[in-house]
């Protein structure tokens, strides 16, 4: 599977890592991580060989969202605001030069998307599992949002910064989190822009784990592997209904679930599933 310069792809078995790369602005979004997401998610779906998908970052970040920097000169940049720190160098909106034009042509071309790539617009029907080490701030703290489970590093940080900058989240925050967090701290994360640690990320559930700095993929790609062993047509079945069902009334809910979920049983992995049970050896699930 494909990349660009500022996204990594990498094969583990069935689960597919994608890895920001543009550590020297910690992993800030430029056009070309925006395509290769957005070619990533599309890939990803199109093949059954993969089971689970492991988002992360390089040289110690997850992503500090847009390069403010580049704001400042009058790019627009999707209106994902970034960390102090992220650098200018080599950003989506200057020095790219010749490099990024097909880049360019792509967003022109579809003006979804970066919305697409940043999972506001697209949701993969493969689990997709973070791994935050480091900063995930602003557009950071937006895109794991569209992640399913998520696991911080100690020292990781998170925070949406939009409000202390002008902006706005539009990234999907103002809808989102309210209904993955309890209301509250939603609120007060939209509202004060404060910076909150891994610890804190954890216990209002924004994240689900906390592991030892170095170590967030190292146990994303355990959770990646207890996915795998599952069967994928459950699975993918289990993650749509609760994104299907989550806006509907209990009544609703329920029927809907029924609709995605019975089918599950007349597959030949629904019998694969108890026949290996009883034989007392793993199941080999073959999508049907």
């Amino acid at each position: 599977m494909s990349g660009t310069e500022h996204l990594l792809t990498e094969r583990h078995g069935p689960t597919l890592v994608l890895t920001l790369n543009r550590p020297e602005a910690k992993n800030a979004f430029s056009i070309p991580m925006l395509v290769g997401l957005h070619d990533a998610w599309a890939e990803a779906d199109a093949d059954d060989d993969v089971r689970s998908i492991v988002l992360t970052g390089a040289g110690g970040a997850f992503c500090a969202g847009m390069d403010l920097k580049a704001l400042a000169r009058g790019g627009t940049g999707g209106g994902f605001a970034g960390d102090e720190g992220a650098s200018h160098s080599d950003s989506d909106e200057g020095g790219g030069g010749r490099r990024e034009d097909p880049y360019r042509a792509r967003l022109a071309a579809d003006p979804e998307l970066h919305w697409k790539a940043m999972l506001r617009q697209h949701r993969p029907r493969k689990p997709v599992i973070a791994a935050v080490e480091g900063v995930c701030v602003a557009g950071g703290t937006e895109i794991l949002q569209g992640t399913d489970i998520r696991v911080a590093a100690e020292s990781a940080s998170f925070g949406l910064f939009e409000v202390r900058r002008g902006l706005f989240p539009v990234g999907g925050s103002t809808v989102r989190l309210p209904r993955q967090i309890a209301h509250t701290h939603a609120l007060e994360m939209l509202l004060t822009g404060r910076r909150y640690s891994a610890a804190e990320a954890r216990d209002i559930g924004l994240v689900g784990s906390v592991v030892p700095d170095g170590t967030a993929l190292k146990r994303a790609l355990e959770l990646a592997e207890a996915v795998n062993e599952a069967a994928p047509l459950a699975v993918e079945a289990v993650k749509q209904s609760v994104y299907r069902t989550a806006a509907l009334s209990e009544e609703e809910g329920l029927a809907r679930e029924l609709e995605i979920g019975w089918p599950i049983f007349a597959t030949e992995d629904a019998k694969e599933g108890p026949r290996a049970f009883a034989e007392r050896r793993p199941p080999v699930y073959r999508r049907h």
